[in-house]
């Protein structure tokens, strides 16, 4: 899953209006974020396996720490009470906290069964959404269709920065996704490792947009 996740933050917006999209999109993908460090420092580990899937060429083969669901419930408890320490708003918390919950119950619908549920043991899911073509990329683009909506609806530019780097993040999502699945795979895991942090720079920017935008209905 990609688009999805950062489809949840942008509709989490309306649920938690006082919090940057920037922090919602870093929550939303927390665990992807944290994915590719422990890629670089050889604590989990993916391989390349063509055929895995009909969209994705990656074999998930170890990947506790990150992505098993009681290493995800951890994640997500320490952001929110991290942000609420900071913000002391327990309704940020709480989105925040279920935003980073969020990615592991997407993945759930996309993946093979390959999501640990502990940190150790042979027990894992997936529903496996992405042995079909199709079918991943209408739930994908039909929810960022939706996430978008609900915060474009949510929200007004204050200036054209507001504006236009609003929709810019929504369409270089769109490409980013786009070449994920027509482009070439990747040629090794360290390369992985190394785009993986590249996610970072989509936090930046929708931190930059947000800053330019408002709530509607909020007293200006």
């Amino acid at each position: 899953m990609f688009l999805g996740h950062y489809a949840v933050a942008l509709a989490a917006k309306k649920a938690a209006p006082k919090t940057s999209l920037g922090t919602l999109f870093m929550a939303s993908q927390f665990i992807d974020l944290l994915w590719p460090l422990l890629l670089l420092v050889g604590w989990e580990h993916v391989r390349l396996d063509p055929g895995n899937t009909v969209v994705t060429p990656l074999d998930f083969s170890d990947y506790p720490l990150s992505h098993s669901l009681l290493g995800v419930a951890i994640w997500g408890l320490g952001f929110a009470l991290v942000y609420f320490m900071i913000r002391r708003s327990a309704r940020g918390a709480i989105v925040l906290g279920l935003c980073v919950v969020s990615h592991w119950l997407l993945d759930l619908v996309v993946h093979r069964p390959d999501l640990p549920l502990t940190f150790s043991g042979e027990a894992r899911a997936g529903i496996g959404l992405w042995n079909s073509f199709a079918g991943t990329v209408v739930v994908e683009v039909g929810m960022l269709a939706l996430g978008g909506g609900m915060y474009l609806r949510s929200t007004k530019p204050n200036d054209r920065i507001g504006r236009y780097a609003a929709w810019g993040l929504v369409f270089i999502l769109l490409a980013i996704y786009a070449a994920n699945l027509f482009g070439p795979p990747p040629p090794d895991p360290q390369a992985i490792a190394v785009a993986g942090n590249a996610l970072w720079l989509f936090v930046l920017w929708a931190y930059w947009a947000d800053k330019h935008r408002s709530i509607v209905g909020a007293e200006s």
